[in-house]
């Protein structure tokens, strides 16, 4: 009894009518099938009268013919108008399927919206902007520092090896330590002997020059 008494669905609704609408469908099927018989015996029986010369015979059945004819065009007609009927059902039924997951999928949004804070979400959005940003700074900081790090060790260990090329040529090899430079310079008696016409006050001149005191 609880089944008989339930609510149709619209799935049922429409089932039922496709249901009806193919019935329909054979039922004009079988008319146009028995139309066709009428028409095949109409033309036998117009032939018969037209062979014994009954021309009034003849005019009624052609008459006959030409409304059978009419009546079969028209179940073309009417057969295709209900397959439309049924195409526009299941149109429909589509249609209204698609609505209802519209409506689902607006009902979870909504859901959704009430949960997100969009001015909370705003501020997260901005605190990792900025974050970010300081994060970005102090690497980019840090990197110059390492930077200015390496590039005056290279600056420095390139000024001392142009110092040590000028103190070279004038016959002074540095061992760690400038105090140590004339000593250094007589222990090598090669240089000794082969710079020895420039003077000491020479040596320090050119070494004021090059900003080693």
């Amino acid at each position: 009894m609880a089944s008989f008494f339930k609510k149709k669905t619209v799935d049922d609704v429409i089932k039922e009518q496709n249901r009806e609408l193919r019935g329909t469908q054979r039922a004009i099927s079988r008319d146009r099938a028995a139309l066709e018989r009428q028409e095949k015996q109409l033309e036998l029986e117009i032939k018969k009268m037209a062979k014994i010369g009954n021309k009034e015979a003849c005019r009624v059945l052609a008459k006959q013919l030409v409304q059978l004819r009419k009546q079969k065009t028209r179940t073309f007609a009417v057969s295709s108008k209900v397959t439309s009927m049924s195409t526009q059902t299941k149109v429909m039924n589509s249609q209204m399927k698609m609505a209802g997951a519209m409506s689902t999928t607006a009902k979870t949004m909504q859901a959704v919206n009430k949960k997100v804070d969009p001015q909370k979400t705003l501020q997260t959005m901005q605190n990792f902007q900025k974050e970010n940003m300081k994060m970005e700074m102090t690497e980019e900081m840090i990197n110059d520092t390492l930077d200015d790090i390496f590039d005056g060790s290279d600056d420095e260990e390139e000024s001392q090896d142009i110092v040590n090329q000028v103190l070279d040529e004038i016959g002074i090899e540095i061992s760690g330590k400038m105090a140590k430079a004339p000593s250094a310079a007589r222990s090598l008696p090669s240089a000794s002997t082969s710079k020895a016409t420039i003077s000491d006050e020479e040596i320090e001149r050119q070494l004021k020059a090059l900003g080693v005191d």
